[in-house]
């Protein structure tokens, strides 16, 4: 990862992130991520819960508030070059998150466990690794490649 930034979350990356990074949107990501989804810790059980489900606890609009709280990581991540891949997969867990978080009652209890934006953050910064690995923009200088080439003289 580059020098200055270490995730909050518990993300194991398979690779490193790459040096030029915009590592303040990563900040912002993990921020937003924090305060929807593990901001408080439930005294008694050591659970901790964010403000998704409190929003959550008002009918369609605090779903539809907690969304585009949730885009906005998509938006910073497609910002930062993740794939399609993945941008779809973020998509699919901010529609489960606002499908759970409707049921009444147990909606509330869904979103305190889902934690979507948490989800979104770590396919993001995995996404970014991974990618930094294949397209050699990571810590290895780059090499040229040697044909060799017979020639009938």
């Amino acid at each position: 990862m580059p020098a200055d930034f270490e995730s909050r979350f518990d993300v194991d990356l398979d690779g490193e992130l790459p040096e030029n990074i915009d590592e303040a949107a990563l900040k912002r990501m993990e921020t937003v991520a924090y305060i929807l989804d593990e901001s408080v810790r439930v005294p008694g059980i050591g659970v901790r819960i964010g403000l998704d489900p409190v929003l959550g606890a008002l009918p369609v609009a605090g779903d539809l508030a907690s969304a585009a709280f949730s885009l906005y990581i998509v938006a910073e991540s497609a910002y930062l070059g993740v794939s399609f891949t993945t941008l779809v997969k973020m998509l699919a867990n901010i529609t489960i998150d606002v499908t759970g978080g409707s049921i009444p009652y147990i909606g509330t209890v869904f979103d305190a466990l889902w934690k979507a934006n948490k989800r979104n953050v770590e396919l993001a910064l995995d996404d970014l690794a991974e990618a930094a690995e294949t397209d050699g923009s990571g810590d290895e200088p780059d090499s040229a490649v040697e044909i060799p080439v017979e020639t009938n003289d």
